[in-house]
């Protein structure tokens, strides 16, 4: 995972130091919010809970008297703080070794680390939710993320309002002021498809666990 999130970091400097000029918003938008940061987070979001309901020691933790919304909360916490500790760092390193210390870098990274927080934090929801439905999260994640959001989103507008991906470019869009080219998503349909995602998340995640029954056997 450190390996994956370091990628755009040496991208930037192999590109800087053989002389050319790192586009910062096409590294970050193809690099972090495309591939990167749905990746990390399809990781620590699915093995969060869903490993434990899959090997069966889901069961020391589902009998306690914890209340299931709080264990739910407690999984997102950590899934999604090492998520946003991989990517965002990443990110506005990225946007600062561009052209350095300068106001334009600033901007940059500051519009992308909040994009990527928030988006960070809706794909780890979205996978830890889908973890705790199936054993076979990360490959429905994968399939959601490279064919829904890399193909589908691409070719059909009105898949772009249920992609967490678009989401986070309409945001890093409308901070850094660019057009980062994400069809019919603005700032506000942006926040309303990501705050969907992580209280869908949630709910869905913690009814889910509701319904968890600890057999005899």
């Amino acid at each position: 995972m450190l390996l994956l999130a370091a990628l755009p970091v040496a991208v930037t400097i192999v590109i800087r130091v053989a002389g050319g000029r790192p586009g910062v918003p096409g590294i970050l938008d193809t690099l972090m919010i495309r591939t990167v940061m749905p990746l990390v987070a399809l990781v620590f979001g699915t093995a969060a809970l869903g490993s434990e309901l899959e090997d069966g020691t889901a069961v020391y933790l589902v009998t306690k008297p914890i209340a299931r919304a709080r264990i739910i909360a407690a999984k997102l916490a950590v899934a999604g703080g090492l998520t946003l500790a991989m990517v965002v760092p990443v990110t506005m390193a990225v946007a600062l070794i561009r052209t350095g210390l300068t106001a334009e870098s600033y901007s940059a990274a500051v519009a992308y680390g909040v994009a990527v927080a928030v988006g960070g934090v809706a794909y780890t929801t979205v996978f830890l939710a889908l973890g705790t439905w199936t054993g076979r999260a990360l490959v429905l994640g994968l399939v959601y993320v490279l064919v829904w959001e890399g193909v589908l989103a691409g070719l059909m507008e009105g898949v772009r309002f249920v992609s967490i991906r678009q989401a986070t470019l309409g945001v890093a869009g409308a901070l850094s002021g660019r057009d980062p080219g994400v069809g019919p998503l603005d700032l506000t349909t942006s926040v309303v498809v990501l705050t969907a995602a992580i209280a869908g998340g949630l709910a869905l995640a913690t009814w889910r666990l509701s319904r968890f029954e600890v057999r005899a056997d």
